[in-house]
């Protein structure tokens, strides 16, 4: 008997097969969201590295930033999920659509507000730090608790359900760094074995 076969009651669930194919494919997605998420936290933290510079200071900044925003994202991802007039993945989609949407404009963005705010005082850089990275970073928080709440809807095991999902998005950040190391290391190789100029 799996996870997947077992209600609150402990009961066998009499739809047992649907589930498990329902939890497999909410897993394959979870996992390739957790992928694109930390490139693009990778992505964001460099950009912004790139225009703060990199000390304790702007470190620090962006990194309470991002904790923040996904913190806080999780919380309101769990107050939604408990609104049974919210249907959790159309939700989902919605954010993962903003996200990605985000994703596609914000290195623009960031070297527009770089821009804006050379000369500025630290604690200024702190607070358009914060305004650059709070909305996708609470966008990517409130993604785990929504599809819990759909998970547990359908299987009714909390534990197995937060378990799981944590583990697969997680899976899918590790694959993310993973595949950015290898690519920048063949992209560092390609740049070494090109001719310097006569």
């Amino acid at each position: 008997m799996t996870l997947f076969d077992l209600t609150l009651d402990g009961k066998t669930a009499p739809r047992s097969e649907p589930l498990a194919r329902w939890t497999r494919v909410l897993c394959v997605l979870f996992f390739f969201s957790g992928f694109p998420a930390l490139i693009y936290q990778l992505t964001w933290q460099r950009a912004l590295f790139r225009i703060f510079g990199v000390n304790i200071e702007s470190v620090t900044i962006v990194v309470t930033a991002f904790m923040l925003g996904l913190g806080l994202g999780s919380l309101a991802g769990g107050w939604l999920s408990k609104r049974r007039g919210v249907p959790p993945l159309l939700l989902l989609a919605a954010i993962e659509l903003l996200t990605g949407a985000f994703g596609l404009a914000s290195l623009a963005i960031f070297d527009r507000i770089g821009q804006m705010t050379i000369g500025l005082p630290l604690t200024v850089k702190a607070g358009v730090t914060l305004a650059l990275v709070i909305v996708p970073t609470l966008l990517m928080g409130a993604t785990l608790p929504l599809l819990v709440c759909n998970l547990v809807r359908r299987s009714g095991n909390v534990g197995s359900a937060v378990g799981l999902l944590y583990y697969v998005n997680t899976l899918g950040a590790g694959a993310a760094c993973l595949a950015c190391n290898c690519s920048f290391r063949l992209l560092a190789c390609r740049v070494r074995s090109l001719p310097l100029p006569q």
